[in-house]
């Protein structure tokens, strides 16, 4: 089963021969490497490169054991250019090789040559490429299979396949899978003998109990306003640990390197300033959310929001929290309130607000949502999205209502 990685690829295409070094990062098993060893190297062949001037090395594979050495891996591929044109360089796992920075600030200085790398988060995350490579790097993030990826390859209805989109996530091994069984218990083999292990071996922490029980704690609360200290509030009331904010906020950065959760900042939209605290998290698949606390919480809300803000940031979307600060007088009294814009999303001059309500079976509801769009008061596209099969509408305020279906199956969706 092949799955079309379009988005990621044309990312890729794009840069080709642009004199950096590409860097394709994302959490572990969301399809790095078949990006670049599979769907990338098959447009190369596709477009007339010879096989001869493409390098791929699997740096994790026994038989490359000698190439793991950085003089070895930096002669076995300038050995293997013998020509003016152009040779693709593709290596994966680079991290396991010692001083891999300076073979690859190397192999920079040969003028024909473009790299391609991938890494583990153990040991290789985005953070790092600036430092290693001094800004001749580049960051192509992958996310796990969005929604229209893997509606691309399921067998079933778009309903059918939301329950299981929600529940099993997108880790392109898990859609693989053919029983509810077999996906819920690969999800939990891999939540602590590689994800969590990552983070702990990277960091040398030393109390894992508190790691995970803080992922659990984020897992049953996504989409909620936290920080560090409310954070420390919950470990004392439901787990009985004494822990430190500071503690939980270094715990937290790692996860966020390691890429199991984003972190969501607030935006005072009239004020026009970043609020320090609190923020909110998703993860970034919600399949390794489920197995966290064993496939118990499933709230579609907070779910169809993580799933958004996914969305967003899949497009290429720096993605905020907003709030609207509203000034109230009552009699003598003035009062503060502050409403909430699910999402502010920002790629270059764009930006649009989103709200994810679910659903809207009143007028209530439906004011409820809309206010705090009606109170921004630029003229920057304003959208609700909703979980029924609903017709695309815009009413008289500019406020355009659509399915999240829609949304997540249309990628010009945002766009008209």
């Amino acid at each position: 089963m092949e799955i079309k990685r379009d988005y990621y690829l044309n990312k890729l295409i794009e840069a080709k021969e642009d004199g950096l070094i590409k860097v394709v990062t994302g959490i572990r098993r969301c399809g790095k490497s078949y990006l670049l060893n599979n769907l990338f190297y098959q447009h190369l062949l596709n477009t007339g490169v010879k096989d001869d001037h493409i390098i791929k090395v699997a740096l994790d594979d026994t038989d490359n054991e000698e190439l793991l050495n950085p003089k070895n891996l930096s002669k076995y591929i300038k050995d293997k250019i013998i020509d003016n044109d152009t040779y693709y360089v593709i290596l994966d796992e680079i991290q396991l090789v010692e001083n891999f920075e300076g073979v690859l600030n190397g192999l920079l200085r040969i003028l024909n040559i473009d790299i391609y790398v991938t890494g583990s988060n153990s040991k290789f995350l985005s953070s790092d490429i600036i430092t290693e490579f001094r800004g001749r790097g580049e960051d192509i993030k992958v996310y796990p299979l969005s929604y229209y990826e893997f509606m691309s390859v399921y067998e079933g209805d778009k309903l059918d396949g939301w329950v299981e989109y929600i529940t099993y996530g997108g880790l392109p091994l898990v859609v693989s899978m053919k029983t509810d069984e077999r996906k819920a218990n690969y999800l939990k083999k891999q939540q602590n003998n590689v994800y969590i292990n990552d983070v702990i071996e990277r960091n040398n922490i030393k109390n894992d109990t508190e790691l995970v029980t803080l992922v659990e704690i984020i897992s049953s609360s996504i989409g909620s306003l936290s920080n560090p200290k409310k954070l420390s509030d919950t470990f004392k009331s439901v787990a009985g640990i004494n822990i430190d904010p500071k503690t939980i906020s270094l715990y937290l950065k790692y996860l966020e390197e390691a890429f199991l959760i984003e972190k969501a900042s607030r935006y005072d939209v009239k004020g026009k300033k970043y609020m320090s605290t609190p923020y909110k998290f998703y993860f970034t698949d919600l399949g390794l959310r489920n197995s966290f606390i064993n496939f118990r919480q499933h709230e579609e809300t907070h779910i169809m929001e993580n799933i958004i803000y996914l969305e967003l940031k899949r497009r290429g979307f720096s993605v905020d929290v907003g709030v609207v600060e509203l000034k109230e007088r009552k009699e003598n009294e003035v009062t503060y309130k502050q409403l909430e814009v699910d999402f502010i999303a920002n790629k270059g001059n764009n930006k649009i607000y989103i709200q994810s309500a679910y659903t809207m079976p009143s007028e209530e509801k439906i004011n409820q949502e809309e206010r705090p769009l009606l109170k921004i008061g630029d003229n920057f596209k304003k959208i609700i999205i909703v979980k029924d099969y609903i017709k695309r509408t815009r009413n008289e305020n500019g406020i355009i209502t659509m399915s999240i279906f829609d949304f997540l199956l249309d990628a010009n969706s945002l766009d008209y």
